[in-house]
């Protein structure tokens, strides 16, 4: 399990660039990087980290599934995601 202090940063990070969501739009329409530089680091989509729903892990994250590798394998064994089952031929 990823750290509160992680999450919480991730959260806080998503909350911010969905508040310069439109503002980044437009200045990227004008083409006004200056414009673009001094609005704050985190307003960009970019500094935003896929992680996992359940753990929090950011490595091995399946973005189909929303979920780190090892969650989604123990999920999956255990029956939990839908029309996923294990490979056999």
């Amino acid at each position: 399990m990823a750290k509160i202090s992680w999450l919480a940063r991730n959260k806080r990070k998503a909350d911010t660039v969905k508040k310069y969501a439109a503002i980044r739009a437009e200045l990227k329409a004008k083409k006004d990087y200056a414009g673009l530089s001094k609005l704050p680091k985190n307003a960009s989509p970019v500094r935003v980290v896929n992680r996992c729903e359940m753990s929090g892990r950011r490595h091995g994250y399946m973005r189909k599934f929303r979920a780190s590798r090892l969650t989604f394998r123990e999920a999956a064994i255990n029956g939990l995601i839908p029309g996923v089952t294990k490979a056999s031929w």
